[in-house]
């Protein structure tokens, strides 16, 4: 009973608490200016966590598999809102991602990701498991590289241009993640590793100043403390300066004094960290890896292949989003923008991540 109970209740349960701590967090940044004032991001927020659970509710109870029908149509309209981001889109810290509707701001490199794993899901599970090695063993590089990436070129290209590393950087580990799974030879993801390795110093003298400043900052956290280097300076001195138990709710200074930028965004663990320390820290990586087990559990009960995908592919993108997130506030690796998912404010990838657990939860609901 007890098991059957945490298998059908797990991801609600563990969504509102994550929700829980971001809306604490995010009143917590924002407490100095005014938590209720018009245009608040706590009140937009929880105005997106509300439309979240709508959505959420929607897809846990559609039958996953009649998104087959919609697939490529979604697909296609996301690809149409990359082109449009390019010609019409909102420029912000260097980069243009947004398209402003009405009130709120559109970000489509976000769904972007929900339809390539859509699409991947479609393309793998055609055929059985057994079958898609069989044939990938005869046409290896073909079918289990060449045309799953050609479906993913597009939107993958497009986000680059924007530029968006971050999203550009998930949407490749979840294309190589789900072509190993699908059961492409190992050599051949190192091989596509080690090309791109190798090719790299040339997108170089592609990349934009202000990327170029991260990634100097990456290799050399002095490089420049008061420019490019300023924000993940003083994204680890929050981190660090929360020590165990953390300084308290509304009690810290980096957040409370506006010493770190983008504090609600992509930068919300270092605040979230300075308030409730390292034990806090713990809690919500431990409810992530739970969240990212549990989607991988569902995958691996799933009888239905493209239910199996889906799974995995959704694990995946939260799995590679949380990792980069909290690694480029400590250091560990250069910044590239990319929300923290179900914390940060943000009401498209908010959207994204409800409909990906309530696809995740009609998968586990049907097996």
């Amino acid at each position: 009973m007890k098991t059957t109970y945490l298998k059908d209740y797990f991801i609600p349960i563990s969504v509102f608490v994550i929700t829980s701590l971001s809306l604490l967090t995010l009143y917590s940044a924002v407490y100095s200016k005014g938590p209720f004032e018009e245009g608040s991001v706590f009140i937009r927020q929880l105005m997106w966590i509300s439309l979240g659970w709508l959505a959420y509710f929607i897809f846990s109870r559609f039958y996953y598999r009649r998104l087959i029908n919609f697939i490529y149509l979604f697909y296609s309209v996301v690809i149409f809102f990359l082109m449009l981001v390019l010609i019409i889109g909102m420029m912000r810290l260097g980069a243009q991602r947004w398209i402003k509707l009405w009130w709120f701001n559109f970000q489509p490199s976000e769904f972007a990701k929900l339809a390539v794993i859509l699409v991947l899901s479609h393309y793998f599970s055609r055929k059985s498991l057994a079958d898609i090695r069989l044939d990938v063993r005869r046409l290896s590089f073909l079918k289990g590289i060449v045309w799953p990436f050609l479906l993913i070129a597009v939107p993958f290209g497009l986000i680059l241009k924007q530029p968006d590393l971050g999203t550009a950087l998930v949407l490749l580990f979840i294309f190589l993640s789900m072509a190993y799974f699908s059961g492409v030879k190992i050599r051949y993801i190192i091989l596509i590793l080690a090309i791109a390795a190798f090719i790299s110093p040339v997108f170089w003298h592609f990349l934009k100043d202000y990327q170029k400043d991260r990634l100097l900052v990456f290799l050399n956290p002095n490089f420049d403390p008061l420019g490019a280097g300023y924000t993940i300076i003083q994204s680890k001195i929050a981190i660090g300066s929360g020590r165990f138990f953390g300084k308290g709710w509304l009690a810290g200074t980096q957040g409370q004094l506006n010493f770190l930028p983008e504090a609600h965004t992509d930068f919300i663990f270092g605040i979230f960290c300075e308030e409730t320390g390292l034990a806090g820290a713990l809690l919500l990586i431990g409810i992530y890896y739970l969240l990212f087990r549990q989607a991988f559990a569902i995958s691996g009960r799933s009888d239905d292949y493209f239910g199996k995908f889906l799974a995995f592919g959704i694990g995946l993108m939260f799995a590679g989003q949380v990792y980069i997130n909290i690694s480029m506030t400590q250091g560990l690796s250069p910044v590239v923008g990319l929300p923290l998912p179900l914390m940060s404010y943000g009401g498209s990838s908010m959207l994204v991540s409800f409909v990906s657990l309530g696809i995740l939860q009609n998968i586990n609901r049907r097996g």
